[in-house]
């Protein structure tokens, strides 16, 4: 496993002293070192990934197609040590942790045919003789910033799909996972990606962002993680001449109408809202409940909730493991104080020890309480009484966000209304808020982003459009 940046094929190499500890969030106590970046770090990725565009952007798309589909299949020999490693870092269960690998093996394979799927067009030509052409090419170099809650899914979506359109690649992961992020630069090594085409450089954000942000070579930034920091990021691409691609923050709503089967409903609100202790940006945060069936779901919810385990994250029952950085369980704490203070009832949790926050169920939540407003990054269910079906369409869209959706109702007309009136990038009729496949447009609408991450859409994102004309013959000219 690499512990220093990976530039240009190979990890740097530095003295022992300027390493850091990597912490376990289960166990709050070192278990690994890395080497965090410097500005000179990032430069030197930023060159060799500039160094390595015009030839990689020449490559044939089977080559390209070869290599995502040899990383699935590195990825897949090394299953268990990946699983450990995003148990031991990222505070991932047993079961997530084998869904992240599972899920990335299948991305990298779907992901390796998009590279034969640029396509461009021929137009009719307003000259006579006159041929002409649109195609895509590569944009050159792309950085990617990810997050730490999904580090092996999301860093490499922004990975395989960049490279199979052609480009590039430096990775920022995140600081809390940032040997997750070295094991998929060496994951594509073994899989005989060239040298210089991915770089991973962990390291402090405002540190080492500002060089990718501001670096002319770069010419697209992805990046998955909170409204604040996108807005920002944005913002600062905007003065460099920069696209974005921004998966950001989401308040999501999970609805249930009254005619949705209670048990199924609750089943889908539990795994929405609690998987990976609801550090999803899709997570189903805030679950608005018709008033006939709200009492006897709030009753339902929370016996189903008492059930889930907390606890150690390696133990293939435990479906509560430990939240990234115990300060985040401070934050929790105030929002729902805050919540109950202006007429909110927690019905069961509120409560942690160390990085275990207990899965949470808040009731009679209203709009502008904190836990109605505010991603709460956490086990925490905030349960919304809607009068009727267009309450809660009011309900769901009254929110910053616009990331993930989901309605549970057996009336189609009802389901196709939410669909298309929903304000988010994503809708699910009868399923959670937490879906994602490597061929679909991902990504959501107002302060949850712009652009879409997965299958042809990425690719149109990752090349620009160049138009070509021939003349054939002589064109005739006025004068």
């Amino acid at each position: 496993m690499y512990t220093t940046p990976y530039i240009n094929g190979a990890p740097l190499e530095a003295p022992p002293a300027s390493f850091i500890d990597v912490i376990n969030p289960a166990s709050r106590r070192p278990f690994s070192k890395v080497l965090m970046a410097r500005p000179e770090h990032m430069t030197s990725a930023i060159d060799a990934a500039y160094a390595a565009k015009d030839i990689w952007g020449r490559t044939l798309a089977a080559e390209r197609e070869l290599i995502l589909q040899r990383a699935a299949d590195v990825l897949e020999g090394a299953r268990q040590e990946v699983v450990d490693l995003l148990i031991d870092e990222a505070g991932s269960t047993f079961g997530k942790a084998q869904f992240e690998v599972s899920f990335t093996v299948n991305m990298l394979r779907a992901v390796s045919g998009e590279a034969r799927r640029i396509q461009g067009n021929v137009m009719p030509a307003d000259v006579p003789g006159m041929m002409s052409i649109a195609i895509r090419r590569p944009l050159g170099v792309v950085a990617g910033i990810a997050p730490f809650n999904f580090p092996l899914i999301l860093a490499t979506k922004k990975v395989c799909l960049a490279i199979a359109a052609g480009n590039t690649f430096v990775l920022k992961p995140s600081e809390e996972t940032s040997l997750v992020g070295l094991k998929i630069a060496e994951i594509f090594q073994k899989a005989g990606l060239p040298p210089g085409v991915l770089n991973v450089v962990p390291g402090d954000g405002p540190t080492v962002g500002p060089v990718l942000l501001t670096d002319p070579r770069v010419r697209l930034v992805s990046f998955t993680g909170s409204t604040a920091v996108g807005k920002m990021i944005a913002v600062e691409c905007a003065k460099h001449g920069k696209k974005v691609i921004l998966e950001l923050g989401g308040k999501s709503p999970l609805i249930v109408l009254k005619d949705a089967d209670l048990d199924y409903a609750v089943a889908t609100a539990c795994f929405g809202i609690f998987i990976h202790q609801g550090q999803i940006c899709m997570a189903g945060s805030r679950i608005i409940v018709e008033a006939p069936i709200y009492e006897a779901f709030l009753e339902r919810f929370v016996a189903k909730a008492k059930t889930l385990k907390v606890g150690d994250p390696r133990d293939p029952h435990t479906v509560i493991g430990p939240l990234i950085r115990s300060s985040q369980c401070g934050l929790i704490d105030g929002k729902i104080k805050e919540s109950v203070a202006v007429g909110a009832r927690v019905l069961l949790g509120g409560t942690h020890e160390g990085n275990f926050y207990h899965p949470t169920v808040i009731a009679d939540v209203k709009p502008g309480m904190a836990a109605f407003r505010d991603e709460l990054f956490g086990p925490v269910a905030a349960v919304v009484r809607a009068q009727d079906a267009d309450h809660a369409l009011k309900l769901a869209n009254d929110t910053a966000y616009g990331l993930s959706s989901a309605v549970l109702t057996n009336d189609l007309q009802l389901a196709m209304k939410f669909a298309l009136e929903l304000e988010a990038g994503m809708v699910h009729i009868n399923g959670p808020t937490v879906h994602d496949e490597a061929t679909v447009p991902f990504g959501g609408v107002k302060d949850s982003g712009n652009g879409r991450e997965g299958g042809h859409w990425s690719m149109d994102e990752l090349t620009e459009t160049k138009w070509i004309t021939i003349q054939l013959g002589r064109r005739q000219y006025p004068f």
